[in-house]
């Protein structure tokens, strides 16, 4: 059982902020490239980093002591305490205004935007919004939404479920494919801090949060998608980049990165590797 969800307790964390700063380092660009599947090369002072290189700055450190059971801090403190175990990155908005670059000094000024409560097929889901803007000494980088999803527990002595059923696979003018193995999956957590044990502790994602397999990160496939965006507009970042999760990605196969053009923009999803897409994304420029 979980703790009963006082919503109107937890909407009046709604306003809150937080500040935090970070350096863009040439390691850490090098090393994001190459977990990206892109040519890692010997980043330089004021090279461009990939685009979603925020994600991997300033992070929330706790030490070990206060970590909750699922590896995140323990719940309490800037985001708000809600009592649904499950927790995961459901999508967001991106606003590229200025490449971060190696050397510069980043602060995000983050702030809790929303905080609702929904009924979902598996049952009640709660919903945090946080608005980020994100600054170089030069002005504002990027502005960001970030919608976070906190779900109830599978049902007790519930099967493990089956992945969803492959849907036909929507014919894609642009494709990538790549290996969701372990190893991806650890590199983008030890570069973005994160402890969440569904990416890497087999034993506690299937038997504990009811999945299949160990969870492919959701920002990992938006950044995936944002930067093959770019590629396919002649390496030039989208104005505005919007993506949500539609249904978990596992490891152990491969999946697909994928985009058609539209007028004045870009659709793209990821898929599994029966083609269901598990992120839908737009850019424009």
């Amino acid at each position: 059982m979980t703790d009963a969800l006082d919503i109107d307790h937890l909407r009046q964390w709604i306003g809150r902020t937080e500040d935090t700063s970070d350096v863009v380092t040439a390691q850490l660009v090098k090393a994001l490239r190459a977990t990206l599947f892109m040519e890692p090369g010997t980043p330089q002072a004021g090279d461009a980093a990939p685009l979603t290189a925020q994600w991997c700055l300033a992070q929330p450190v706790a030490p070990m002591t206060a970590l909750g059971p699922d590896g995140h801090p323990a719940r309490g403190g800037f985001l708000p305490p809600v009592p649904l175990p499950r927790r995961m990155w459901a999508g967001g908005r991106l606003e590229f205004i200025d490449p971060l670059r190696v050397g510069d000094t980043v602060t995000r000024s983050s702030r809790i935007a929303d905080v609702k409560e929904k009924q979902g097929g598996s049952g009640r889901l709660c919903f945090v919004t946080v608005a980020h803007t994100i600054t170089t000494p030069r002005g504002v980088a990027i502005r960001e939404r970030q919608d976070i999803v906190y779900r109830e527990p599978p049902p007790a002595n519930a099967a493990t479920p089956s992945p969803a059923p492959a849907a036909a696979a929507p014919s894609a003018a642009h494709s990538r494919r790549h290996m969701a193995d372990p190893v991806l999956l650890f590199r983008y957590s030890a570069l973005t801090f994160n402890g969440h044990r569904i990416h890497y502790d087999r034993d506690y994602v299937t038997k504990v949060e009811g999945y299949p397999g160990l969870v492919v990160h959701g920002p990992l496939q938006a950044a995936l998608l944002a930067e093959f965006a770019a590629e396919q507009h002649g390496g030039q970042p989208p104005a505005a980049f919007d993506y949500r999760g539609v249904q978990p990605l596992f490891d152990g196969a491969e999946f697909s990165v994928n985009a058609n053009d539209t007028d004045g923009a870009m659709e793209l999803w990821t898929a599994n590797a029966g083609g269901t897409p598990t992120m839908k994304a737009s850019a424009t420029w």
